[in-house]
């Protein structure tokens, strides 16, 4: 099974579809990882939020998503294209904001083409420096990555005032939502209501604000459940619900099954 999402220091090329095995909502759940990530997509369309705010995607676009940044996409199974994980501790000089680069010339699609091939063909490879080659390789993407962001039009993500809040508040939820505080508790850590923040989270992704903090903890429930063996009861406690009964509700209205009819599934 892939787990995108596990502690790694190495780089790793994955194509797209195979994200999703063992369930879309391993990719569609908003949810963050503790390396950068670049996705490039060939084939395919549909909707990717990051750190708050969805746009659409289509063939050649170019995602690049931050350590920490919470984001999920729409996984069909006429996407399809490359993930590559940058690993923690690449030594590559990448941005530190994410970027939807729309590339529409042929030059620097094929070049990124090139460059994940090449990464991916000395990562796998037993040639002597194949380790040294895939990392050169993966510091020449950076540098078109730099390039095509330099390249972007000057106001294509340049975020407005209520962008900025959701980006916020997405950036506090990662941080905090094993607590089991509410929606009021980050709308009060903002300076803003909670219908206000609600309201600006619905206009930046169409999901309130309670949406995405309850999709964010309902993707640690699952992923805790099918890769751990922590009791139940652990699981809720680490998620900072109430109590076991409260935590098996919840996951039950948002899934149809309890936390352990969906691990027996999995």
């Amino acid at each position: 099974m892939v787990d995108d999402a596990r502690p790694a220091s190495a780089m790793r090329l994955i194509a797209i579809p195979r994200l999703s095995v063992g369930g879309r909502w391993r990719v569609e759940a908003m949810r963050s990882i503790s390396e950068p990530l670049l996705l490039w997509f060939t084939r395919g369309q549909g909707r990717i939020t990051v750190a708050g705010v969805t746009r659409g995607y289509g063939p050649h676009n170019a995602i690049f998503i931050p350590a920490g940044t919470m984001y999920g996409f729409e996984a069909t199974q006429h996407v399809f294209g490359s993930a590559l994980f940058f690993g923690r501790d690449s030594g590559v000089q990448l941005p530190t904001t994410p970027h939807h680069l729309r590339i529409r010339d042929a030059i620097p699609q094929a070049e990124l083409t090139t460059l994940l091939d090449l990464i991916q063909r000395e990562s796998e490879g037993e040639k002597p420096g194949h380790s040294r080659a895939a990392a050169l390789h993966l510091g020449l993407l950076g540098v078109w990555l730099e390039r095509q962001i330099a390249l972007a039009p000057a106001d294509a993500e340049r975020p407005d005032a209520a962008r900025r809040l959701v980006q916020k508040y997405t950036a506090l939820l990662e941080r905090d939502f094993r607590t089991g505080m509410g929606v009021a508790h980050y709308a009060a850590a903002l300076n803003v209501t909670p219908t206000h923040l609600s309201r600006v989270c619905r206009e930046a992704n169409g999901h309130s604000a309670s949406a995405l903090l309850h999709d964010r903890v309902l993707f640690e429930a699952r992923k805790l459940l099918t890769e751990t063996k922590m009791q139940v009861s652990d699981v809720s406690r680490t998620l900072g619900f109430t109590s076991p009964a409260y935590f098996t509700r919840a996951f039950q209205n948002r899934t149809g099954k309890t936390p352990t009819a969906f691990r027996k599934s999995t």
